[in-house]
């Protein structure tokens, strides 16, 4: 058991140490150190590309605890005013990950297996997670540690695809004789439009829609000679009911329709696909964690759907096991200049995560032995 100001000065070490993503190290052996000698964690190890885990009990449930040490760039000077904590990291996601902490070593081993893990590079390529799944995990149920409110729990991620999307029209021209070539910006803008046009006429009336974003456009050599080749890059968000299989058929149907009719030649490279991902709203995992809510605030929880995508996708898909995120602060906070959390938000929390690991051990082991 540890005192309120023991976990208040453990975030505040926490946040002291600048971690932005692939700078994760000192944190991760501070968090060791923690775990080893004053958490009663049973087994800890860092592992090939840099994650702290941690684990004690014994059994199933095998729940796992799941949070980033990495952040954005950018110091912000760590100090407590009137009740907030401040600094990078505050919000996303250092008062999650160390509330996970606390709470999983304070579980009896009779509750099951408990893994705590501390991850490199959610803000980056999401090595840390990769490497997790690469590594076949063992989990029953997996909580992710991100700013959600004490009373939200996020029970599903829309999938991404990020595209790069390459136009060549083959040659150039004076800028002064624009009619003797095509122009591959404009080109690209008018494939951008065709492209979003595509794919949100999938879209009915679900509030959880296709979102498709122009993020990048590069292209020229210079001010007077119009372009023969520009990139554009999409960033595409899939809602549960697809695939991103499909997107990518409705992208090839188009594209190839472009190509041929303007005569030119238009290809793509996919920089990122992220298949979507929701839990069961009736899971054991999110009864337990709506539990924990009542019983820590009084107040009934929420279970949101976000237009975002995390590192619960991975997860969620490839060990096809129940996976919500959740976890103190405000979303709004994250990477801020002045990221922030509330000091009695983040000790409730950890309230809420120790009674979920209870509720979810009970009610894991009602339904394996009906």
């Amino acid at each position: 058991m540890f005192s309120n100001n023991y976990a208040i000065e453990l975030l505040k070490k926490a946040l002291e140490i600048y971690t932005p993503s692939k700078h994760e190290e000192p944190l991760a052996k501070f968090i060791a150190d923690k775990a080893l000698n004053d958490l009663g964690f049973e087994s800890i190890k860092i592992d090939d590309v840099g994650n702290v885990i941690a684990t004690k009990g014994e059994g199933r449930p095998r729940i796992m605890l799941c949070g980033h040490m990495d952040t954005v760039p950018g110091k912000i000077p760590v100090k407590i005013e009137d009740g907030v904590i401040y600094g990078r990291g505050a919000s996303d996601a250092k008062a999650p990950l160390i509330a996970m902490l606390l709470a999983s070593s304070m579980v009896q081993r009779e509750y099951g297996s408990i893994i705590f893990a501390g991850l490199v590079d959610e803000e980056g390529n999401a090595t840390g997670i990769k490497n997790l799944v690469k590594n076949k995990i063992d989990a029953d149920y997996a909580i992710f540690g991100e700013p959600s409110g004490l009373n939200n729990i996020t029970i599903g991620y829309k999938g991404r695809l990020a595209l790069k999307i390459l136009c060549d029209v083959g040659n150039s021209a004076h800028a002064s004789a624009p009619m003797l070539a095509k122009n591959a910006i404009e080109e690209s803008y008018h494939i951008w439009q065709i492209i979003k046009d595509a794919i949100e006429s999938k879209n009915g009336n679900d509030k959880q829609s296709i979102t498709a974003c122009l993020t990048e456009i590069e292209g020229g050599t210079s001010h007077n000679v119009t372009p023969a080749k520009c990139s554009i890059t999409i960033d595409i968000r899939v809602p549960i009911r697809f695939k991103t299989g499909e997107i990518l058929s409705i992208l090839d149907g188009a594209l190839s329709e472009i190509a041929e009719k303007k005569g030119i030649k238009v290809r793509y490279n996919v920089e990122d696909r992220t298949e979507p991902f929701e839990s069961p709203y009736n899971s054991p995992l999110v009864r337990a964690l709506v539990l924990a809510i009542l019983d820590a605030t009084n107040k009934r929880a929420q279970l949101l759907r976000k237009s975002g995508t995390g590192d619960m996708n991975v997860l969620g898909n490839e060990l096809d096991i129940p996976v919500v995120t959740y976890g103190p602060g405000d979303a709004h906070s994250s990477h801020s200049i002045d990221e922030h959390i509330s000091l009695d938000e983040y000790i409730v929390s950890i309230e809420v995560f120790k009674r979920s690991i209870y509720h979810l051990s009970r009610l894991h082991k009602r339904i394996t032995t009906l």
